[in-house]
């Protein structure tokens, strides 16, 4: 018979263990989905906000983020109708409470997320692991081929779960969000760093890598902010360093 001191013991490590792989690095990006239309006509500070990880997200310690695992927030603040900022605190996965403290990459229409996920020739012959399929951003998924291309050359591979990649330098893209390890991309382009899918109508005003760290701020030249559900976010952890509070 085991000794009950050697059971507790290895209970408690587990738990270390399993808790440890949750410690999220700088840079790793989490692609999520909102289901709730966000409006700044109607919305208020202090209402929650939910989305979940639409890819499985592997940690360099050997951890797993579930694809599924639940991304929640609040409005912070409202400038009605045009502006709405926000900041997402933490993850639920596994009944494990991770903090968050994150900036917002790229976030794609609701019809781009449905684009992307199409066939880019608009042929519907092939299988669906045979398709070239075009990222939010302009890179191509080659799934029969088992690789993603974009302007130079070969970026990523597509896989059982989805596209994996390493963050790239665009553009439109801030410095300091590239760690150098591969990612959970979903349906982002490596380089895809802007609001996607909206013309000119709503843009990124603040992404939350800079002071106010963690607040994310959506800004429209509409008569109305207003983001339907179904939208795709591609959000990256901040440097431990610059973390602090989150509201103002």
């Amino acid at each position: 018979m085991i000794p009950v001191y050697q059971i507790f013991a290895v209970v408690v490590l587990s738990l270390f263990a399993s808790v440890a792989t949750r410690n999220l690095p700088a840079g790793t990006a989490l692609p999520i989905m909102i289901s709730s239309t966000l409006s700044a006509k109607h919305d208020k500070p202090g209402q929650r906000i939910e989305g979940k990880l639409m890819q499985e997200v592997q940690l360099p310690s050997g951890g797993v983020l579930k694809k599924g695992a639940r991304v929640i927030g609040e409005i912070v603040a409202v400038r009605r109708p045009v502006q709405l900022t926000l900041h997402f605190d933490e993850l639920q996965d596994d009944g494990q409470t991770v903090p968050l403290n994150v900036s917002l990459r790229a976030l794609a229409s609701s019809q781009s997320v449905f684009e992307a996920g199409v066939p880019a020739d608009a042929s519907t012959i092939e299988q669906s692991n045979e398709w070239v399929t075009e990222q939010v951003g302009g890179d191509y998924v080659f799934r029969g081929r088992g690789y993603v291309t974009g302007q130079g050359g070969r970026v990523g591979l597509w896989t059982a779960d989805g596209v994996i990649g390493k963050l790239g330098t665009g553009l439109d893209c801030p410095d300091g969000q590239q760690n150098g390890d591969v990612q959970a991309l979903w349906v982002f382009s490596t380089t895809a760093c802007k609001a996607y899918g909206f013309g000119d109508k709503l843009s990124i005003a603040h992404d939350g890598q800079s002071a106010p760290v963690g607040q994310i701020t959506l800004e429209s030249t509409a008569k109305e902010l207003l983001l339907r559900g179904g939208s795709g976010w591609l959000l990256v952890v901040n440097p431990t360093a610059k973390a602090g509070n989150t509201k103002r």
